[in-house]
């Protein structure tokens, strides 16, 4: 699992115009982009309980995109965990980072990616050596254990950071 690599394997980075992003704090235009790929994008500015938010937003565009409602345990436990995943990056931007400013999802026929930028400096990372039993401190273990790949991009010159997560799509 990568934490410096900007995108996984293979990946060409985002699509042009991939951004679906909208004028309208919190507003979730939903947005298609090249080769099928579908995005939507929710922006934090002045919002409280950003983890339920981001949750339901990211619930309302698995049902969008036909992750939901499940019609087999293993599509039920796929949209489970990016729900669960979508939670632990949101809740680390919150805990570690001053909160985060934009949610972004996006999704084509073979995985889904996450991406929750934040105005922090540091590095997630999981903590070694895991400590099952212990309190705190899961949150990017769970990160890497559900995902295929997961990462940090940082802009040159600007603060902050984007932490990204993908999942493969049920089959």
């Amino acid at each position: 699992m990568s934490t410096t690599r900007p995108v996984s394997p293979g990946d060409r980075g985002p699509e042009p115009g991939a951004g679906g992003a909208s004028g309208a704090p919190g507003e979730d235009r939903p947005a298609a982009t090249a080769a099928g790929r579908r995005s939507r994008r929710l922006s934090f500015d002045g919002e409280s309980g950003v983890v339920p938010l981001a949750r339901d937003f990211t619930r309302q565009a698995l049902y969008e995109w036909g992750w939901l409602p499940a019609a087999t345990a293993d599509q039920r436990a796929a949209a489970e965990d990016v729900l669960l995943v979508v939670s632990e990056l949101v809740t680390n931007a919150c805990l570690h980072a001053g909160g985060p400013a934009e949610l972004w999802i996006s999704c084509d026929n073979k995985v889904l990616r996450i991406e929750v930028a934040d105005r922090g400096a540091g590095n997630p990372a999981p903590r070694t050596p895991h400590r099952a039993g212990r309190p705190g401190g899961h949150g990017m273990f769970i990160v890497q254990r559900l995902c295929l790949d997961w990462g940090v991009v940082r802009t040159p010159g600007a603060s902050g950071k984007t932490v990204w997560a993908e999942l493969g799509a049920p089959a």
